[in-house]
């Protein structure tokens, strides 16, 4: 009976713990905002799009953060540091 009471408590005190890692029940990716239609052409000349995509610092945001696809986040770098060279930001 006593093992029993002890797999219990641990169980319980394994379910309490939240961890950021455990699957949702709830999960949806959004969409590109820079892909589809009616979407702005990514361009270092935009600083009003790229500004979006900054940190307060001056960083370039993850695509995680931003949901951006892979494809559009690397012309987006790439534009943003093209604008940083040109000191248009």
């Amino acid at each position: 009976m006593k093992k029993r009471n002890n797999k219990k408590k641990a169980k319980q005190s394994n379910f309490s713990k939240l961890s950021i890692f455990q699957n949702q029940k709830y999960k949806f990716k959004k969409k590109c905002p820079l892909s589809g239609k009616g979407a702005p052409e990514i361009d270092y000349k935009n600083i009003k799009l790229l500004k979006r995509y900054i940190s307060e610092n001056g960083k370039i945001l993850p695509s995680r953060i931003t949901s951006v696809s892979q494809k559009k986040q690397r012309e987006l770098s790439l534009s943003i540091k093209r604008a940083r060279n040109l000191a248009l930001i």
